[in-house]
């Protein structure tokens, strides 16, 4: 049996998300993601590793940027077979990659303009990556599947899609391969989920796998208790809003901006914060909102039973949804406290750029990160301790209280990625451990090595490894 994996992107470090695995008949990617530390911008515009049109298949496993987010330049390229994943992420993938589209378009364009006003040129060109029309050409490809549900995807390949409680329709993929008559199977986590979270479901537990792709975005650390984190969110809100400041919530449009509409409707419920207007400025969270709405069977009994209780954390009294930049504009005139939840959630593009300029220099407002924030991004400067940061071509001194919550995360954390793989009944041939810092990744690795005896490898980006 030969099988070829390579290892195209998130190998030693969170984002760029591809996998390249190649059979005697079949090459299809697991997912097609973009970079987003700045540092590895210029692997966006390399060429693909194998020529698009010579694929048979994409499989997704959820809507995040880093796993969608090159999608249009592979169908730029003439890749036009079927991306296989499931209806949510189909739904939710449409808006992201629009999205991402026009922020391509117009970061051009402003960069172009900026530029030419300082007589220079940047490291990249002064042209999108891709359009909003070439994120539309990838939309009659999607395949949707059911979970758990087999598809075929080439001679010898079948593949399922299970639930991943990462984000809404998030998949932990399993490939059964058959060749010579001998089988493999090999499990690409995506992004594992936390257990007992609002919302969605826990991650799906396997008993059995050849090889294993498991990533280690927080391999290296243990997250605070939901509960923790859900008081240390409401103490920051209170001390802010005693202040008079704004709480600026830089959060991704997807699972962060509803879950933490989730928990703001807990609070207000519940008598713990003041009863703030709550502004969600990114028109992608709200359209991305609204799937949520079209995927009730996705959701666990605590969340169906606040929607038979007619207490929707999507339809609260002080919520606002904020769609035009209009609106999105007016909210800088706002007087007294506000919360305001805008995009990106590492602040690498969209509106949260103009409230962190409106805000980030004021002692009384907090900017409020609930996410990781990848080494390289504005977020990160900012959380760990820059004095003075550079957004939208202009530099502003940090002054307002800048917190961060780690306990939101959508991701695993050290303990959580053990129990995931510990309930394999036998031991895989191999671990490949990716989607994480060097050093998150490299103490994942020595905990699968010492605690379940285990063979791993943290393959660098591009390696190329056999399977047996």
């Amino acid at each position: 049996m030969q099988i070829k994996l390579s290892f195209l992107g998130a190998a030693q470090n969170v984002t760029g998300s591809q996998y390249l695995l190649e059979t005697d008949n079949t090459k299809l990617l697991v997912d097609c993601g973009l970079y987003q530390e700045r540092e590895l911008n210029g692997r966006n515009w390399s060429p693909f590793f194998v020529p698009p049109q010579s694929l048979d298949a994409v499989l997704l496993t959820h809507a995040h940027l880093d796993h969608c987010g090159l999608l249009p330049r592979l169908a730029r390229k003439d890749f036009n077979q079927s991306i296989y994943c499931t209806a949510a992420t189909a739904e939710i993938t449409r808006i992201m990659l629009l999205d991402a589209g026009k922020l391509q378009e117009e970061d051009a364009e402003f960069k172009s303009r900026r530029h030419k006003k300082e007589e220079r040129k940047g490291p990249y060109p002064e042209i999108p990556l891709y359009t909003q029309e070439d994120a539309e050409a990838v939309f009659p490809l999607f395949s949707t599947v059911k979970y758990g549900e087999p598809v075929q995807i080439g001679e010898g390949v079948e593949a399922s899609f299970h639930d991943a409680g990462h984000v809404l329709g998030s998949s932990i993929i399993r490939l059964k391969i058959e060749q010579n008559g001998e089988q493999r199977t090999i499990l690409f986590s995506g992004d594992i989920g936390r257990w007992n979270k609002p919302m969605l479901h826990d991650p799906t537990l396997f008993d059995e796998a050849d090889y294993v792709v498991v990533e280690s975005t927080y391999g290296d650390r243990l997250l605070e208790p939901l509960e923790d984190t859900a008081n240390e969110f409401a103490e920051i809100i209170n001390a802010t809003a005693d202040k008079g400041g704004n709480i600026i919530i830089p959060s991704f449009a997807l699972e962060r901006s509803q879950e933490i509409m989730y928990y703001l409707n807990k609070f207000r419920l519940e008598g713990r914060i003041p009863r703030l207007p709550v502004f969600v400025d990114s028109p992608m969270a709200v359209s991305i909102t609204e799937v949520f709405g079209n995927h009730p069977e996705l959701f666990d009994g605590e969340m169906k039973k606040l929607l038979r209780q007619e207490k929707s954390p999507f339809d609260f009294p002080e919520l606002k949804l904020v769609r035009t930049t209009e609106e999105s504009k007016e909210l800088n005139r706002l007087t007294g406290s506000n919360i305001i939840i805008a995009g990106s959630g590492m602040c690498t593009g969209g509106r949260i750029k103009h409230h962190l300029v409106n805000n980030i220099t004021k002692e009384e407002s907090t900017v409020l990160f609930v996410g990781y924030q990848a080494s390289g991004t504005l977020g990160r400067y900012i959380v760990d301790g820059a004095k003075t940061v550079r957004i939208l071509g202009q530099c502003y001194p940090v002054r307002a209280r800048i917190a961060q919550v780690h306990g939101f995360s959508a991701h695993a954390d050290r303990d959580e990625l053990i129990k995931w793989l510990s309930s394999l009944a036998k031991p895989p041939r191999r671990v490949f451990i990716t989607h994480g810092e060097l050093d998150a990744s490299q103490h994942l690795a020595s905990l699968v090595r010492n605690s379940c005896g285990w063979e791993t490898l943290i393959p660098h980006y591009r390696q190329q490894v056999w399977l047996d």
